[in-house]
């Protein structure tokens, strides 16, 4: 990485900082200095950063506007330690947070990084694709969360709140260009009161690329077909898809309606829905280690940290005959989602009373490439899954004026996943087979998961004095889940090696209590001391998107279940707010052990998909983060963090990565398997655990002599090096780096026009945030699998113009 690129943006901020306000009228128009006071839900209720004994980071409105944080992989791009990963199949998504997370390629595993949207708990990974935009506030909660936020928070919470009705009618129109993907993207807002007692906020915005972020470099590709009903074989084309990916086309729309008839009573209505669709599911996955330089399976496909992927559409005979592929072969992936959520308090006496309601839906559908690289007879796939889910939450908490106060409440969800999938292998066919949508087909997955919990909590909350108080609390999720699983029809030509029409079946119930207690002292008006003891429990599910084998990993359905995994430990935190609310200084330590941690397993040479409980992990560290916002320069805020995390196995016989030989420590067998090679790797790391990781930033702003307002920021991380496998391959290492995020602004007077110029990741860093190893690979044996990277966006520069109406 060339230091000068890193080095110039940020001496440019500086400079600006400091010569800029010679030219402003500053004690006019000028902002106070000093810090702004944040405000956090983290206890599901409203109190400052610094009085909540909580490892919590907080991304303000004004800096969500000025970074255009829109997605999960936007926040983790201002977010150390945390990782999101794209991924085409299974559950969508990677998401990691002090190296603790849950891997991608099975759809029946939720995320240990719960995403909550409007106190809503959302466990899929493809919330990736939610709509999140006209946001108020994001909060990261770090470490065990089991207590506040549902089920199945191990690892952490993020918390998204949108934007609320105003108290004034305000409209507000956003147009944006990014050059990179040549995407284009309107924005309408329109809030304000309806009558006296009801408010309405209604949200729009619609994007679409002409371009994209990776060069799809795929070469037409003949693909025979074998025919197993009479030895014939034909031979048609796969044709080149020479698009760049993802060309994403989105729509998001939001409707939140607030009705307040009296002092009491307080109603929040909200729907929203998401439909997106890109080119191509696996947009995202690029080959950057492979043996010799080149793809395993394809020559062409030159591995690296680049930004290339190599994928064909499908053959005609494929894209007219299976299931959900489009007619003219194109590869794709669609996501359509519905929301409703109604939150209601109701205060009596010293009591309120919240009623949280929520039914959520969604559906997603994809044609791919199984390879992920452009090869010979392909293997391409189509899937369709949908997720609903109902929950109500009710919670009954005291505002009494004396030293105890409690909080009450219960959880009930009941949710359904539905799965099908077809895949074609290797140009197997059977034209003998009665159902025309099956001629080309090598394997058919039909899956689906029944849930339903039961979770009741509390807390009390007891004060010793005005500056010591104990919290103690607990969690107790009660949960079933019946699924099966069947491989309707499998080709004759597959030799029998997976169960045609033998159902799978699991009916799994869980339970546990999840305490935890918190001892938080008030050393000094500005200064809180905590200690706190937690404990976190995620359910063990069903791998609905796994394979029936005959015999791989015992070959009998107990294959497809897994078990829960658990957290518990401590975390102790200093919060201060120093030179007269100048300074804002917070420290936390942590150490915490995670039992039967889920981890999904992908086998490379024979396709099959698992979910294994990685025995015991643990994570240790200490995180620091400062924000410096002085009284004699209003409107400059320099903050940083600095964090050292060390995740790492403390007992997991680990399956061995594709090509590991003995001399490479494959040398032992995986528990509870049919002999599936092992091997112990104990006191190596998770994945996506950098031991060392920092943020920095600045950001400025004022006003000209003519009342216009300019603002500066940039925000940059570092990462320490990390290995992407969670499976300790030592070929999917990554190397340390750094990147960084601009925003220049330049704002009317009252804002009532504004121009925004944004750059994420100048830096171009090739980022991957998980690994799956790539199909059919290694080629030859005694070789490694080609690493296949869920890769982040490279270097992005978009201008975005916002007007607002009076």
């Amino acid at each position: 990485m060339n230091n000068n690129f890193l080095i110039t943006p940020l001496a440019f901020a500086i400079g600006t900082t400091l010569l800029l306000p010679g030219f402003t009228h500053a004690q006019e128009n000028a902002a106070r200095g000093g810090l702004e006071e944040v405000l956090v839900t983290a206890r599901k209720r409203e109190e400052t950063l610094q009085d909540a004994p909580v490892a919590v980071s907080a991304i303000s409105q004004e800096r969500i506007e000025k970074f255009d944080v829109t997605s999960l992989e936007r926040i983790a791009a201002l977010s150390p330690q945390f990782f999101v990963g794209r991924s085409s199949n299974g559950s969508g998504a990677q998401m990691t947070l002090r190296g603790i997370g849950s891997s991608s390629t099975s759809i029946g595993i939720e995320q240990s990084v719960a995403v909550v949207l409007d106190g809503v708990y959302y466990g899929q990974g493809r919330v990736l694709n939610e709509g999140m935009f006209d946001l108020a506030q994001i909060e990261l909660l770090k470490g065990p969360q089991a207590l506040f936020f549902g089920k199945n928070a191990t690892a952490g919470v993020v918390s998204i709140t949108s934007a609320k009705p105003t108290d004034e009618f305000e409209a507000i129109v956003r147009a944006g260009y990014e050059f990179e993907a040549e995407q284009y993207r309107l924005e309408g807002i329109v809030s304000g009161p309806i009558s006296d007692t009801v408010k309405a906020r209604f949200s729009i915005r619609h994007s679409e690329m002409d371009g994209g972020y990776f060069s799809n470099q795929s070469k037409e590709q003949p693909y025979t077909t074998f025919d197993v009903a009479d030895g014939s074989s034909t031979t048609y084309t796969s044709p080149a898809d020479n698009r760049d990916a993802p060309g994403e086309e989105e729509t998001l729309a939001r409707l939140t309606v607030a009705v307040d008839p009296n002092d009491q009573l307080a109603m929040m209505f909200t729907a929203s829905t998401t439909k997106s669709e890109v080119d191509n599911s696996s947009w995202n996955y690029t080959a950057f280690n492979c043996p010799g330089g080149v793809g395993g399976i394809n020559p062409d496909l030159k591995c690296g940290d680049n930004f290339v992927i190599t994928q064909n559409r499908m053959p005609s005979v494929l894209a007219n005959s299976l299931p959900y592929a489009r007619s003219n072969g194109d590869l794709f992936n669609e996501y359509e989602s519905y929301s409703l959520t109604a939150n209601v308090e109701y205060s009596f006496d010293r009591f309120t009373l919240t009623s949280l309601t929520n039914f959520q839906d969604n559906q997603n559908t994809f044609g791919l490439s199984g390879d992920f690289q452009s090869i010979p007879t392909a293997t391409f796939a189509t899937e369709k899954n949908t997720w609903e889910a109902f929950s109500e939450e009710l919670r009954l908490s005291s505002e009494f004026d004396g030293a105890l106060n409690f909080m009450l409440g219960i959880l009930y969800q009941k949710t359904e996943r539905k799965f099908d999938q077809y895949v074609s292998l290797s140009g197997l066919m059977d034209s003998s087979v009665s159902d025309p949508s099956l001629v080309y087909v090598g394997s058919q997955k039909k899956s689906f998961t029944d849930g339903e919990t039961i979770s009741p909590f509390f807390q009390v909350n007891y004060e010793f004095t005005d500056r010591v108080e104990l919290s103690v609390g607990a969690r107790y999720t009660e949960e079933t889940k019946d699924s099966e699983f069947v491989h309707p029809y499998n080709n004759a030509g597959l030799g029998g090696i997976w169960r045609t029409n033998e159902i799978a079946r699991g009916d799994q119930s869980f339970e546990e209590l999840s305490p935890e207690a918190t001892l938080s002292w008030q050393v000094l008006d500005d200064a809180l001391a905590y200690i706190s003891y937690k404990t976190a429990y995620k359910s063990g599910g069903f791998s609905n998107s796994g394979i029936y084998s005959a015999d791989f990993m015992g070959g009998s359905e107990s294959d497809f279940l897994f078990e829960p995994e658990t957290a518990a430990g401590f975390e102790a935190g200093l919060k201060s707010t120093l030179l007269d609310n100048q300074l804002r200084l917070n420290l936390a330590v942590y150490n915490f052990e995670y039992d039967d941690l889920q981890v999904d397993f992908f086998n490379s040479p024979t396709f099959a998909f698992i979910t294994l409980n990685a025995g015991t992990a643990k994570t240790r560290g200490i995180e620091v983060d400062a924000e410096f916002a002085p009284m004699s320069v209003p409107g400059l805020s320099v903050r940083g963090s600095l964090a050292y995390n060390n995740a790492e196995y403390a007992n997991f016989i680990a399956p061995c990565w594709a090509g590991q030989t003995a001399a490479q420590g494959c040398t032992s067998t995986v528990p509870g398997t049919n002999g599936t090679p092992g091997q112990d790797i104990s006191g190596e790391s998770t994945a996506m655990a950098p031991e060392l990781s920092a943020s920095f930033g600045v950001s400025y702003s004022n006003y000209l002599q003519n009342g216009w307002e300019y603002g500066i920021a940039v925000d940059g991380i570092y990462s320490d090096d990390y290995n992407a496998s969670g499976f300790a391959n030592p070929h999917a290492m990554r190397d340390s780096y750094t990147t960084l995020n601009t925003s220049i602004s330049l704002a009317g007077e009252g804002r009532k026009w504004e121009v925004q110029l944004l750059g994420k990741n100048l830096t171009d860093e090739h980022i991957v945030s998980g690994v799956v190893d790539g199909p059919s690979t290694p080629a030859a044996g005694g070789e490694y699998a080609d690493q296949m990277g869920f890769t982040s966006l490279p270097r992005t520069i978009a201008l975005q113009l916002t007007y607002r109406f009076d």
